[in-house]
């Protein structure tokens, strides 16, 4: 092992104690580079951490002194921090990159985008911990709010504006790619995840799942019923020329109420099979047309709620 291979593994060791001495789980990133050292699920061999199932890396980056020289003692690894674990909101103000043959890109650049929110909130620039990227771009480390579990965002807060949380790796200060080192521009502490901040990055709650119509006596809904009366009787009803064509399309309307389980199938065919056999058609010829009108229903009804 040469004198500069031994610095190189002391430097990022180092780094890697210091970030888990603020209490953020770290993980080896690859020599380097920005990519997990830890196997993936593929190569897992379900031993060891894995005896019981793979598991991934941000459940396996640690806090533990002992288990990082471990991990850096095999080699000059890069340093990860699972924002998640480590209770952190990172935001990433990325530099927009060169469009080919064209110059720079035309998007401003993250720290732009975010001074922007900045003054849009009515408050100023947070003076928090801060890591200037290889790049040009800068890591601004917030601390999540106590029970929050906040999903990572990939430019929905604003143009070259990413999150790191749950789920998310931000590479830690001291690690070196050949693009540049990742440094400390302001070591001050870790400011809490502002309110304004917070808001845009809380996910929108699910809309309600559409309630369950009533049902009425013999299994069905009631829309479904009154909706497949009123069709039976047009059909019924229907002039010669119209028949077939009457009878396949309001099959195909009734059809959704089969597909989301307000009617049963056998009840539609019975109605229909009657309508279209008082219009003039054969039993066999409306079967048919039935048969292919609710498969059609089948294929392509929108889930209960969109339609």
């Amino acid at each position: 092992m040469t004198h500069r291979t031994t610095t190189r593994r002391a430097h990022m060791l180092s780094a890697a104690l210091a970030a888990a001495v603020r209490g953020w789980h770290v993980h080896p990133l690859r020599p380097g580079g920005k990519a997990s050292a830890l196997h993936g699920e593929h190569a897992c061999l379900r031993t060891g951490e894995c005896a019981g199932g793979h598991v991934k890396w941000e459940q396996r980056a640690t806090t533990d002194p002992d288990r990082i020289r471990a991990a850096w003692s095999a080699g000059a690894f890069n340093v990860g921090i699972a924002t998640g674990p480590s209770g952190l909101v990172v935001v990433d103000l990325d530099v927009p990159k060169e469009k080919s043959g064209k110059g720079s890109s035309d998007e401003p650049c993250g720290a732009t985008a975010f001074s922007a929110l900045c003054e849009r909130a009515g408050v100023s620039w947070p003076t928090t911990y801060t890591v200037r990227t290889p790049s040009g771009g800068m890591h601004l480390y917030f601390t999540a709010p106590p029970g929050v579990r906040l999903p990572c965002t990939a430019k929905t807060v604003a143009p070259n504006v990413d999150t790191r949380a749950w789920g998310g790796n931000i590479v830690a200060a001291g690690s070196v790619t050949p693009a540049g080192a990742y440094e400390v521009t302001d070591n001050a502490p870790v400011a809490v995840l502002p309110a304004w901040l917070l808001h845009r990055l809380q996910p929108a709650p699910a809309p309600a799942p559409a309630p369950a119509p009533l049902l009425v006596p013999g299994g069905a809904t009631r829309r479904a019923t009154v909706a497949l009366e009123r069709e039976a009787a047009r059909v019924s009803k229907a002039p010669e020329g119209q028949r077939h064509d009457l009878l396949l399309k309001r099959t195909i309307a009734i059809g959704r109420f089969v597909v989301w389980g307000e009617i049963a199938r056998d009840v539609v065919e019975e109605a229909f099979g009657a309508a279209g056999e008082a219009a003039g058609l054969s039993a066999a010829e409306c079967r048919a047309t039935i048969r292919d009108a609710l498969a059609y229903s089948a294929r392509t009804c929108r889930a209960r709620g969109t339609a």
